[in-house]
């Protein structure tokens, strides 16, 4: 079953990079630290194929597109090899280039039980999220997150996020757990190395959400805000 939630290491010619990716009912919802991925896939008796798009969320430009431009879009085909599922294929602006992939399942048994959505509540979509810490500590966090009934999944190159919320009348509130998918110390010292468990509260609209949260990392309590803008409706 191609069905779930996946960490995700693909290579563009000699470019590598690493992703996060829920996948259910033929739609493909996921991203890194400065793209959100976006697609579909169909079954066939010939295996898995998928057409996925990219769009640049974080306008920094120490990340680079690994293909060039911005949007790109991806179509490979593949299927399982044991647990994982392994694709090849090209982008639609870089013909001739070898794209493959390799999607891990990420548990998702540890995620708390959704919780409750009501009128004027945060709408169901795929977000990105931009994190800063507060309190003159140096750090914060890019990627993307899937907010889906109650329910929390996302990520980005490092690290993937599982949680739960509740929101109504333009608020709402939950538990995020972020966990390491790839060793990610070095480059992020604060949440690198540890299970980080985050609670938080904000406001949200049709377009987006704001968050303030206090993130507890090893023995350390650290406080840090968030903005989350809607890319894409489910």
């Amino acid at each position: 079953m191609f069905e779930g939630f996946y960490k995700v290491r693909f290579q563009l010619g000699d470019a590598v990079g690493r992703s996060v990716m829920y996948v259910r009912d033929g739609r493909m919802l996921g991203g890194n630290s400065a793209f959100a991925h976006i697609g579909a896939y169909r079954k066939s008796s010939d295996g898995i194929a998928i057409e996925v798009t990219t769009i640049r969320h974080n306008p920094d430009p120490n990340y680079r597109a690994m293909a060039g431009t911005d949007d790109a879009t991806l179509l490979a085909q593949g299927g399982p090899d044991g647990a994982l599922f392994r694709f090849e294929g090209g982008l639609k602006e870089l013909p001739g280039v070898k794209f493959q992939s390799v999607m891990t399942p990420i548990e998702e048994e540890a995620s708390p039980i959704a919780g409750g959505v009501g009128e004027g509540g945060v709408v169901n979509g795929l977000y990105s999220i931009h994190l800063r810490m507060l309190d003159g500590v140096e750090g914060g966090l890019t990627g993307v997150m899937l907010l889906n009934g109650g329910r929390i999944l996302g990520g980005d190159a490092s690290f993937y996020y599982i949680g739960s919320y509740t929101s109504e009348d333009g608020r709402w509130k939950g538990q995020i757990l972020n966990q390491e998918h790839t060793p990610a110390k070095g480059e992020n010292p604060v949440f690198g190395g540890h299970e980080v468990g985050i609670g938080f509260a904000g406001t949200c609209d049709g377009e987006g959400a704001l968050l303030d949260a206090t993130a507890f990392a090893g023995k350390r309590s650290l406080r840090l805000t968030a903005v989350l803008k809607l890319m894409h409706r489910v």
